[in-house]
């Protein structure tokens, strides 16, 4: 290389003056930060198209599904069990037999020949009937000893006792009432209270869980509500519809033959999810 020209050149003209440029070195050092601009801008660019593809699905996402609660109240059915015949009741005991008292048969005074008298009708010894009955037969007993036997047959005269009347323990926690007890208001003022106080949990939403949950609990005489309990259902709605029901205040007790009483409750809650 010329001595005017090394003060201009580049370091690579320099190095590689007099060798063999076309061999691939000289080229590949020439283009070397030219490659890694490439490289860089390209990695940069890739990154930043997968985090706007990533914001954007998820924008979509939350447009795609507008989640609506539905409250829903179901009735359900009373359902009457067969009611199972009654045994008939065991035959009573059959009564014992009264004991028997010796006997003897009474013979009226008859004037006779003694030839003429039998044997059967001879009168019984004065000795022998201190302690027996005089009857119409000859019967082998026990002794008279005050025995006082019963009659043979009273002929359906005997005395019945009444039959004592059961007294309804009102204090108890009936399971089957003339009436049930219900929300004050009846099922619209129910359905109102629930529009308004029902909150659907995340989970289930997120889940997509929906469906009815029976919330079994006690009504007292007063309209208190206790021992409040879901008992079917999906578990995810579980705690929502006892809370609901532990706030929904008092109740219109139950009524058993013109009386309030305290009784069982179970009232069904739907939760429904419905989208646009």
């Amino acid at each position: 290389m010329e001595t005017n020209k090394i003060l201009s050149a580049d370091v690579l003209d320099i190095i590689f003056d007099g060798r063999n440029k076309a061999y691939g070195a000289y080229d590949l050092r020439k283009t070397y930060n030219k490659r890694m601009t490439t490289a860089l801008i390209a990695t940069a660019a890739i990154l930043l198209l997968v985090f706007l593809g990533s914001l954007l699905a998820n924008n979509l996402g939350k447009n795609r599904k507008n989640v609506e609660m539905v409250v829903n109240d179901v009735q359900l059915e009373d359902i009457k069990k067969q009611e199972q015949p009654e045994p008939p009741p065991p035959p009573p005991p059959p009564k014992p037999e009264p004991p028997k008292v010796e006997m003897a048969k009474f013979t009226p005074p008859k004037i006779v020949k003694d030839e003429e008298v039998k044997e059967d009708e001879k009168p019984p010894e004065v000795e022998k009937l201190e302690d027996t009955k005089i009857g119409t037969i000859n019967q082998e007993g026990l002794k008279d000893e005050g025995i006082v036997a019963p009659p043979a047959s009273d002929e359906g005269k005997g005395v019945v006792e009444a039959p004592k009347k059961v007294e309804e323990d009102w204090d108890k926690t009936f399971t089957k009432v003339e009436i049930e007890s219900e929300y004050p208001g009846g099922a619209s003022a129910w359905q109102r209270y629930l529009n308004k106080s029902l909150r659907y949990p995340q989970e289930a939403i997120d889940q997509e869980i929906q469906g009815t949950v029976v919330v079994q609990f006690i009504v007292d005489k007063e309209g208190n509500v206790s021992d409040v309990e879901a008992v079917s259902g999906p578990k995810e709605l579980h705690d929502e519809a006892v809370r609901v029901i532990k706030k929904s205040g008092k109740w219109t007790p139950a009524v058993q033959n013109g009386r309030q009483v305290k009784s069982y409750k179970k009232q069904p809650i739907t939760f429904r999810l419905e989208s646009e």
